[in-house]
């Protein structure tokens, strides 16, 4: 067999291993196939070349564009994962297993392009928060910021998901505008080198946005600055090793780790054999111990139960993994594959065996493991274990060491205190979940717990058929915990794309501040176009674009018609007494909707053109009531545009109304879908 020699990417170039070279085992079999090394990697030419090539080409494109790359990048792999499958199968993985890794991260990869396009502006600077009204007059406003970083972002990731692992970092890191520096766990990094060429063969990213280190980081972490981020995935003495870089430390360098987690599943008091919630902990636990062969950051570690339900916990857990059949993941019939290296099982055997030393041993028996298919007596294979902790209270070693493979241990609770206090002894985990039905339970689990844990999962009878499980990190949702898992934060939605970003402070007038951030700021002069802006293309409409309505006088009849025609007859717009009663009001007034009616016939143009739809009306709100003969008035601003198509983009407008004493009444801003061309 040719050993596959696994290259680095740097400076635009692939480069062969050299020097003190790794070998690389497979999983599956214990053969030699593959060397990686990094000694020819010159650390300090891939910082300059990301920051002179991949930062300045990455930030030239707005959000929307890099998002657009993003979905571009995820469609090509998608379309590639076949050879990404073969190649994790040397890794132990399951077919299944690899979905997991290969179909997640390109689905997390998806969902950041949707994310970029949805949620952020098609823009280069992001705006976080609401605008800060720093003056009497509103003259002087503040707003925070988030811009690029101009460095470089290091990521370090763990051997279990040599996917997934890096994409549900880089997702993120490019969106932001950033390029990258991966170094994958090199006993799998052949999966992800196989990846990161698909990624350059594909030419969607620029040059300079991704490079790859197979091998040791070297001298890479002593070359950063305040600018560049370090975002670590593995263990806690390996995060404790590289965050306490003299370099990192002096400059400020960002570091985020995602480590060690003791994660708990807890199963309500209210659960019994009997309920379905019983048979979903059971099924719960058995997908986390096994799938990956336990090797998830986010696996099961501890069971906390009741105590009358320990044992047929015990007993149901036993009989399910008792049909747990292991060995080769490319034989028919296998459902838990090896773990990834040798090590890695030298490792598990050992934590497990501290384990047992508190705990009792109730299934798994590493001499009597039969294995599905030939050749695999060199294999990193091992048994599914139980443990049975009897006295969680004494016991120290269960809630301090995680052996990070098919191992977890059922331990009893006597009530909810118990049970929060036995969740909060792993020292801060990833995620924790709570089988119950019962509302209450929830409660004083999620009050007690949170603090503790970056992610709690409940799970019912009635969201048991769409949830996705214990063990799965979403891109939508915070991935990181306190304590022992690290307290770092990745994913989480638009939060991971800002860990990229320098979040300012930003003051100034509302001229300066519509400049700088693409979108008009209330108080900022208005631009007079040459024509009705509803006549004007997408393109044509300039930020800040106004026009001026004339006014309308409301009438008694008006609000009677509105009343009658739609329904609303609420008090206060048809009884004078009982309106004058109420301290909000004068008298009767007009129907805030009648108003919002008003305002659109007053600035509405009514022929065809670019205007195309009205998709929405946000921030509502009404200042002072508007009462018969009273005028009303209404300025129409270009707030803000969007790229949506190829066809056509969102318009939001800023509505202001005012009356006859300039007084504002109302407020709100209105989105239009608008053509890029004149039908």
């Amino acid at each position: 067999m040719t050993l596959m020699q696994l290259e680095s990417f740097a400076a635009g170039q692939w480069v062969a291993p050299s020097g003190k070279v790794r070998k690389i085992y497979s999983a599956v079999t214990g053969e030699e196939i593959a060397e990686a090394g990094s000694d020819k990697l010159d650390f300090q030419q891939m910082i300059d070349f990301a920051k002179q090539k991949g930062g300045p080409a990455l930030r030239k494109m707005t959000f929307h564009d890099r998002a657009r790359m993003l979905k571009a990048l995820a469609t090509y792999l998608n379309d590639r994962r076949d050879p990404l499958y073969e190649l994790s199968y040397k890794t132990g993985a399951t077919l299944a297993d690899s979905k997991i890794d290969i179909d997640g991260g390109i689905g997390t990869v998806f969902v950041y392009a949707s994310k970029g396009r949805r949620e952020m502006p098609d823009a280069h600077i992001y705006p976080d928060g609401d605008l800060e009204i720093l003056s009497r007059n509103g003259t002087f406003l503040g707003q925070h910021y988030c811009t690029p970083l101009l460095g470089v972002a290091v990521h370090i990731n763990a051997f279990n998901f040599p996917v997934w692992g890096m994409l549900e970092k880089l997702a993120p890191t490019l969106l932001a505008g950033v390029p990258a520096i991966v170094k994958p766990a090199t006993s799998t990094s052949y999966v992800t080198e196989a990846c990161v060429k698909m990624m350059v063969e594909s030419g969607i990213l620029p040059e300079g946005a991704i490079q790859l280190v197979m091998g040791g980081t070297g001298d890479l972490l002593d070359r950063l600055d305040c600018q560049d981020v370090v975002s670590f995935t593995g263990s806690a003495a390996t995060a404790s090793y590289l965050k306490s870089n003299d370099n990192i430390q002096k400059n400020g360098v960002r570091f985020i780790a995602e480590q060690d987690s003791l994660n708990a599943s807890v199963l309500g008091p209210d659960v019994t054999p009997k309920t379905p919630e019983f048979d979903l902990f059971v099924k719960e636990v058995l997908r986390e111990m096994t799938a990956k062969a336990g090797q998830k950051c986010t696996a099961i570690r501890r069971m906390v139960v009741p105590d009358a339900q320990v044992q047929n916990v015990i007993d149901a857990l036993s009989a399910k993994l008792a049909k747990n059949v292991i060995g080769d993941p490319t034989a028919e019939g296998t459902r838990m594959g090896a773990l990834a290296s040798l090590d890695q099982k030298k490792d598990v055997l050992e934590k497990a065996a501290e384990i047992g030393s508190e705990c009792e041993l109730v299934f798994g028996d590493q001499n009597n493991l039969p294995l599905n298919g030939e050749g695999l007596e060199n294999g990193a294979f091992v048994a599914p274990m139980l443990f049975h902790c009897k006295d969680p209270d004494k016991a120290t070693i269960v809630h301090c060491t995680e052996a990070f493979g098919p191992v977890a241990t059922v331990m009893g609770y006597r009530d909810l205190g118990h049970a929060i206090e036995l969740m909060n002894k792993g020292g801060g985990s990833l995620v924790a979940s709570v089988i119950t039905h019962d509302a209450d339970v929830a409660r004083e689990l999620t009050m007690g717990a949170a603090a503790w844990h970056g992610r709690l999962y409940f799970n019912n009878r009635d969201s048991m058929k769409e949830s996705t499980g214990h063990g799965s990190p979403l891109p939508h949702m915070v991935h990181g915990g306190p304590g022992r898992a690290g307290g770092g934060e990745e994913l989480g939605g638009v939060r991971g794309v800002t860990h990229y970003m320098q979040r300012t402070a930003v003051q100034g007038s509302p001229d300066l501040l519509t400049g700088i951030g693409g979108t008009y700021v209330k108080g900022a002069r208005f631009k007079e176009g040459p024509a009705h802006p509803f006549t004007r293309t997408f393109h044509e409409l300039e930020i800040g674009e106004t026009i001026q309505t004339k006014s309308r006088t409301v009438t008694l009849e008006d609000i009677e018609h509105f009343a009658h025609f739609t329904g609303d007859t609420f008090y206060a717009h048809m009884d004078e007494e009982a309106a004058e009663a109420n301290p909000f009001f004068p008298g009767r007034v007009a129907h805030g909707y009648l108003l919002l009616s008003f305002a659109a016939g007053l600035f509405v143009q009514p022929d065809p053109g670019p205007v195309l739809a009205n998709t929405g009306l946000n921030s509502l709100s009404f200042q002072k009531p508007v009462s018969p003969g009273d005028e009303v008035r209404v300025t129409l601003t270009v707030k803000r545009k969007t790229k949506r198509t190829d066809e056509y983009g969102e318009v939001r407008w800023h509505v202001n109304m005012f009356n006859q004493d300039d007084e504002q009444v109302a407020e709100y801003e209105l989105l239009t879908m608008v053509a890029f061309e004149r039908t």
